[in-house]
């Protein structure tokens, strides 16, 4: 499993980097593709320029590849699948040997850029709420949604947490009637509002690159976001296309992704790259699936006893 923004962390694949040759290559690749020291940001920082979104996209992408890397050179690991939440979509393809990571690490890029740039500051918002009834939120959203302003599920994460996003007064318009429900809503810090009809414009500019991108069939059964289903085991460029172009403006299933897996009779998973934010999740979703963590040397080791 692969995470997606909001994880990033000034430091981030350093210590794995350091330690194994297979992961250097993988961050000395991702300078080369964008030319420029992706490296340097990812280990030193600062945190405002790694948290921009077209610096914060293939800065997770790398250190969840590099992560990738390791684990399958080092232990000889195949996976019996792959999902990842959002951004982590694309580290999922290729660790399936979908996509090339030079190709991606450029597409990513893009992107974030795409996405930053889709939404002036300030218009968009997204918000986190706890507790409420899916279709009670939908009805919300709907209601919400008036003179020209959109809001909508943009997150569906598990344990009773859905996240919206859409023009920032209908979001905090769903907010106050998530509280009037009694349900928890709070409004994140984001810099744009993701996987919302706002991004429809990132979503042709990645539309149109993905058309000249090289797409091969997957070695393991991934899961798309959209629609929580693997993607066709023929590799259909166009399937690929379709799905990671809609995942933009449409909704991250990452609980019904999870229980996919599970309904394959998986219950161990591996999370790869910075931080713990999908074992996290996973907790909400199901406290008997397994997670372990890997982005630094000590993860490893554990994982090694464990194996």
């Amino acid at each position: 499993m692969f995470p997606g923004q909001g994880s990033q962390e000034p430091g981030m694949g350093k210590a794995l980097a350091e330690a194994f040759p297979a992961a250097r290559r993988v961050f000395a690749e991702a300078d080369e593709a964008l030319g420029e020291s992706l490296s340097q940001l990812c280990f030193e920082g600062p945190a405002e320029a790694l948290a921009q979104t077209a610096n914060t996209q293939p800065a997770i992408l790398t250190c969840s590849i590099a992560a990738w890397t390791v684990v399958t050179s080092e232990l000889g690991l195949q996976p019996a699948a792959l999902l990842g939440h959002s951004l982590g979509e694309f580290s999922a393809l290729v660790a399936a040997g979908a996509l090339s990571f030079v190709d991606a690490v450029k597409l990513v890029r893009l992107r974030g850029l795409a996405m930053q740039e889709a939404v002036p500051a300030g218009v968009g918002a997204m918000a986190a709420v706890m507790g409420a009834d899916p279709a009670a939120l939908e009805q919300w959203c709907e209601e919400a949604s008036v003179g020209g302003e959109v809001v909508s599920p943009a997150n569906e994460n598990g344990g009773g947490q859905i996240v919206i996003a859409g023009h920032a007064a209908a979001v905090e318009r769903v907010v106050a009637r998530a509280k009037e429900g009694r349900a928890k809503a709070m409004k994140l810090n984001v810099s744009a509002p993701f996987h919302c009809a706002l991004m429809q414009p990132a979503a042709e500019r990645v539309a149109a690159a993905l058309a000249d991108i090289a797409i091969s069939a997957p070695r393991a059964p991934v899961i798309a976001n959209v629609d929580a289903e693997p993607y066709p085991s023929t590799g259909d460029p166009q399937a690929v296309r379709d799905r990671l172009v809609r995942q933009i403006t449409g909704r991250v299933r990452w609980e019904a992704s999870v229980r996919t897996v599970m309904r394959m009779d998986i219950s161990r998973g591996l999370e790869l790259g910075h931080g713990k934010v999908l074992h996290n999740l996973i907790k909400r979703i199901d406290k008997g699936f397994s997670v372990v963590g890997v982005g630094s040397p000590a993860d490893l080791d554990v994982l090694k006893l464990g194996t």
